[in-house]
């Protein structure tokens, strides 16, 4: 099986989460993409920023990992994005291996 990642970003409006997502998911580098808005606290050029942003929950494969991460620092109007990788290591063997097959993924 191919190995299933989840990445984790953030956006400063939803329309920007949507603009990412769809990139994503129209360039075949997603297979899903989950969107949630969120409260955030983080220190920023040395103050505590509080801000609105929309969580991005990535699905797809360790191997497209550079290509979502330059897909997200592209299309983010953040200066330093969070791009953060999980792996996934268990999970329901239909549901990753559609991850997959629709990010051009081969299923073992």
């Amino acid at each position: 099986m191919t190995e299933a990642i989840v990445v984790s970003t953030t956006a400063g409006s939803n329309e920007d989460a949507e603009l990412i997502a769809d990139a994503l998911l129209k360039d075949g580098l997603a297979a899903c993409v989950q969107l949630f808005p969120i409260q955030s606290r983080y220190r920023w050029q040395g103050e505590t920023v509080r801000a609105a942003e929309t969580l991005l929950l990535i699905k797809t494969r360790a191997a497209l990992f550079e290509e979502v991460a330059l897909t997200i620092r592209t299309l983010s109007a953040y200066e330093t994005p969070e791009i953060i990788a999980t792996s996934v290591t268990n999970g329901w063997l239909d549901y990753l291996n559609w991850v997959a097959e629709s990010t051009g993924g081969v299923v073992d």
